[in-house]
């Protein structure tokens, strides 16, 4: 198992909800059992795409940017400092409403995978 990674050793790529990520520690490629430590980038007046995950729970930590989150029928502000917990089965999604990339810390448990990743429209 891999106990350490380095941010610039860690290649980006496209999820299927839009954003950019960087799995910072993931089961598939570092060993790790249960959970999934990402950093999503949304560029500045982007979006991810509504979707929702059947067995992950997420929490969104916000370091960098401003935004705005949609989590199942509530629509509210996010920006750096602020946590978002996401329960399984929440639609969600969000919004870049600065000017600068929204960079988000997303924890998984269990890890993320496309499979677990529902597109709602």
């Amino acid at each position: 198992m891999r106990i350490k990674t380095r941010y610039e050793m860690v290649e980006p790529y496209i999820t299927k909800d839009g954003s950019i990520i960087r799995e910072l520690m993931h089961p598939a490629v570092h060993g790790n059992s249960k959970q999934s430590l990402a950093e999503a980038i949304v560029p500045a007046g982007g979006e991810t795409l509504l979707h929702r995950h059947r067995l992950s729970e997420e929490i969104y930590h916000i370091t960098e940017g401003s935004g705005i989150m949609t989590l199942g029928s509530e629509e509210f502000e996010v920006r750096k400092g602020d946590s978002i917990c996401i329960a399984p089965g929440t639609p969600h999604r969000v919004r870049n409403a600065g000017e600068e990339e929204l960079k988000i810390l997303c924890c998984c448990a269990p890890a993320y995978s496309h499979e677990d990743t529902e597109l709602m429209g």
